[in-house]
């Protein structure tokens, strides 16, 4: 194995991930704008449905009607067959619907990463998560953040919230997935590359540029795709945020109407410079300038006390736990008990490197009962309301989506239930929550829409979108490592040239 990658002729590489997903766009742009039915009602019949309503509704042998991408009607097949004799029907004898997925913090163009930082020690989030998302082209980042959806709709997935960088340049390719996204440019005025050599440095220019980007992403996308996008104001972290920064950026949420997102305790580094420069935990420095409050989902509370907690409670701030990421480079601190005892609606999300709810699930069951010594709580139904109701509580949009519930947005996932991990099946959500695997899921539908059906992503061509990552990695590696200044991940990344199949 070679100690860093060879770099070829990366131009011609670049040119080439950009006509690919130039044309993948197109035709995608083609498949969509064919004319439907017209408006036929999409009746999905005799399914057993997991409504995660208030009731935690468990309904076998039920219809659900969808027509304008609301659910109108949940019932008895042979009841809602008569109502709706023209409707296009769909038997899922022997299939579950669920609430789609709410992934509540994620990275999707991190999925460059995967593979990598995760058996690395030291800082991965200024060692090396900033520093590629900066050196990504525009091509790149749409590249791998295509791949994200790709995953996310394979595992039920059907609302991402993805705060990042430089979003204006790959958004479009995010919408051809036919997700539903919340989006936000991830601003901060410390100038981030030289955080990993142990300077906070704060420049306004810096942080102006953020802003523009913001302003940018709001005017071009919000309400975008007929009100599928919606655009979120994001401050990065604490520490890289100044309080000027953080003014500006509340600034623009009140001034939009916007809710709002933050990194939150997520390292030991981001502590220890909020506490030298501010003479204050992370939590305390957020609520000194406004930036707690019920519209605000914040991510990881890692290194949050119980005081902060506390505070974090009382303020009504949402917490975007993604205890599958955060436990990959050992035990996960985040205190998710006391944030459950002080009552914080708690969303699930996977952060980095992957969009698996279901590893999400299964492994937050394991860190919320770890902090409790040997525990059986929570149980299974906390952790599939992490990633359906909570997640929509979350985002303010309970009383339109995160359940399955006449009136809400049609945003479903479909499981098959005669898959061998769901049996046999005593207690359903234990199955899922504890078992579960993107492997279930047969069907994504997004506003009454299938984006993907059959187990076939209907929306990206999997083939051009996988091949399309792969190269943008390696174009995006191979650039940050001539640099020079980093350390080379030997022993996770490959020799792209003798890898099988070249």
């Amino acid at each position: 194995m070679r100690s860093q990658l060879i770099i070829g002729n990366r131009f011609s590489k670049r040119l080439s991930v950009l006509a690919c997903i130039v044309r993948a766009a197109t035709a995608q742009r083609a498949r969509r704008s064919q004319p439907k039915a017209a408006d036929m009602v999409l009746l999905l019949d005799n399914a057993l449905v997991l409504a995660c309503d208030d009731a935690r509704s468990v309904l076998p042998n039920t219809s659900v009607a969808i027509d304008g991408g609301r659910i109108t009607a949940i019932g008895d097949p042979a009841a809602l067959r008569a109502a709706h004799p023209e409707a296009e029907r769909v038997d899922l004898t022997g299939k579950g619907i669920l609430p789609g997925f709410v992934n509540s913090h994620t990275h999707t163009v991190l999925t460059v990463l995967r593979g990598t930082v995760e058996d690395m020690s030291g800082d991965a989030i200024y060692g090396y998560m900033s520093p590629i998302s900066f050196a990504m082209t525009p091509e790149e980042r749409a590249a791998m953040a295509t791949l994200g959806c790709l995953e996310a709709i394979r595992s039920g997935t059907t609302t991402l919230v993805d705060p990042f960088r430089h979003v204006t340049g790959y958004a479009d390719a995010m919408i051809e997935s036919g997700l539903r996204l919340y989006l936000s440019e991830s601003a901060a005025d410390a100038l981030t590359l030289e955080i990993r050599r142990g300077r906070y440095v704060y420049d306004r220019a810096w942080g102006e540029a953020f802003l523009e980007r913001t302003h940018d992403l709001i005017a071009r996308y919000h309400g975008a795709a007929d009100g599928r996008v919606t655009v979120q104001i994001a401050a990065h972290g604490p520490d890289n945020c100044s309080p000027w920064m953080l003014g500006e950026l509340n600034a623009l949420a009140a001034r939009h109407g916007l809710r709002r997102t933050v990194h939150l305790s997520q390292s030991p580094g981001e502590v220890e410079q909020v506490r030298a420069a501010h003479g204050a935990t992370s939590a305390q420095y957020l609520d000194r300038h406004g930036w707690l409050g019920p519209d605000v989902v914040a991510a990881h509370w890692t290194y949050c006390t119980a005081e902060d907690i506390a505070l974090l409670a009382e303020r009504g701030v949402h917490f975007a736990h993604c205890p599958a990421s955060s436990s990959r480079r050992g035990p996960h601190r985040a205190r998710a008990d006391l944030a459950i005892d002080a009552g914080v609606n708690i969303a699930l999300g996977t952060d980095n490197m992957s969009e698996d709810m279901f590893a999400t699930m299964a492994i937050g069951a394991i860190v919320h009962r770890g902090t409790r010594g040997r525990s059986v709580n929570p149980q299974p139904q906390a952790l599939l309301d992490g990633v359906t109701r909570n997640g929509a509580v979350a985002l303010g949009e309970l009383d339109q989506m995160g359940s399955v519930e006449v009136g809400k947005r049609a945003d479903l996932a479909i499981i098959d239930l005669a898959h061998p991990v769901l049996c046999p099946t005593i207690n359903l959500v234990s199955n899922i929550v504890h078992y579960g695997t993107p492997e279930i899921v047969e069907s994504v539908v997004v506003g009454g829409e299938f984006v993907m059906r059959d187990r076939k992503v209907l929306t990206l061509d999997q083939g051009e979108v996988v091949r399309n990552a792969q190269a943008a990695t390696e174009a995006a590696w191979a650039r940050l490592l001539a640099a020079g200044d980093l350390a080379t991940p030997r022993s996770t990344v490959p020799d792209f040239g003798s890898r099988p199949g070249r």
